[in-house]
């Protein structure tokens, strides 16, 4: 690969898109854009102490600003995108988390409609040790503190839908989105699908850390500085977004009820086993079976989210997707990030 370009970018507070889709681009990127970003986190930086209560602060439906879209030159349907997690670093020295009423996975909902009452609206502000790469909990109601690993990710990232849809940023689907996956963290590269011409790339709700299912709806949500790097797979369809990491491929799957994001998921991954590795499709599926990991990655969203990961080292020795993932891993040690 030649030198890449870095494009720089640092939004002013009316420059993020709230949508995927319907969002004018930022900025035309030629594949193998490096991009430098600065995301906010998705209160857009209005929850800053334990008395800032979100339905006070923020305004919806403006909630989980993105930045971008960008403009994939070349980028057509059928195409797929790759973006390559190169760093991904809190940009403050704290985050914020909170309960929101009718929201998260052990409370009544809007659409789980119950006589209990919502829970109390509760704001944790979680001190961040950049140098030593920590995340400060401390409890509300009692004198807990408890001092656990960052683990910087981006709960968003994805492109325009197809059949001219314009999608809220909070929806994961195959268009990416809100997918909530602690799997997207530096060093690994997500395909995302390509429907409409340029792609429109737009990512953002950077997490210093969360777990499993996000099961109160709200990570450790802070601000970001990341850097990717955008590459352009002509004639690759990617159906759900994929990641690759190291050591395992990984597919995801969105929808509501939890059993059919468990099944896009697991589908998504027996098809790219029989596509890329050489299996029939009932020899995938029986491999899978009895392979796969499956890490919830949100069960809160207008959309719930499963992922299906399965080990490199127990595969064929194929190429998946061009071999780009290791091509890009290349580039970034190139960067020296």
């Amino acid at each position: 690969m030649s030198d890449p370009r870095i494009l720089t970018v640092r939004p002013e507070p009316g420059e993020y898109a709230w949508t995927f889709g319907g969002a004018p681009p930022v900025a035309r990127i030629a594949p193998g854009t490096v991009l430098d970003l600065y995301t906010e986190d998705c209160f857009a930086g209005r929850v800053r102490s334990e008395k800032d209560l979100v339905s006070e602060v923020c305004e919806f439906p403006f909630l989980n600003p993105q930045t971008g879209p960008f403009h994939v030159e070349g980028a057509e349907p059928g195409d797929t995108v790759a973006v390559h997690f190169v760093s991904i670093e809190p940009a403050r020295d704290w985050a914020a988390s909170t309960t929101v009423p009718l929201f998260g996975a052990l409370t009544s909902t809007h659409t789980t409609a119950t006589l209990q009452p919502p829970l109390p609206e509760t704001v944790w502000i979680w001190q961040l040790d950049r140098a030593r790469r920590t995340a400060l909990f401390s409890a509300r109601d009692s004198d807990i503190r408890i001092e656990l690993p960052m683990d910087p990710m981006h709960g968003t990232v994805g492109v325009a839908p197809a059949n001219l849809e314009v999608r809220s940023a909070l929806v994961p689907d195959a268009h990416g989105g809100n997918m909530d996956t602690p799997e997207m963290r530096a060093g690994v590269t997500c395909y995302l699908g390509v429907n409409v011409e340029g792609a429109l790339l737009s990512l953002g709700d950077g997490h210093a850390r969360q777990g499993e299912g996000e099961t109160c709806g709200v990570a450790v949500e802070c601000a970001m500085n990341t850097v990717v790097i955008v590459e352009l797979l002509k004639g690759v369809a990617t159906p759900w977004p994929r990641i690759e990491s190291d050591t395992h491929i990984i597919s995801t799957g969105s929808a509501r009820p939890l059993e059919d994001a468990f099944r896009i998921s697991q589908l998504d991954l027996v098809q790219w086993l029989v596509r890329d590795y050489g299996f029939s499709e009932l020899d995938a599926y029986q491999f899978a079976t009895q392979t796969v990991e499956s890490p919830l990655a949100n069960v809160c969203d207008t959309n719930y989210t499963c992922v299906a990961k399965l080990r490199k080292e127990w595969l064929p020795e194929r190429e998946t997707h061009r071999g780009l993932h290791g091509l890009l891993r290349e580039t970034a040690a190139a960067l020296g990030r």
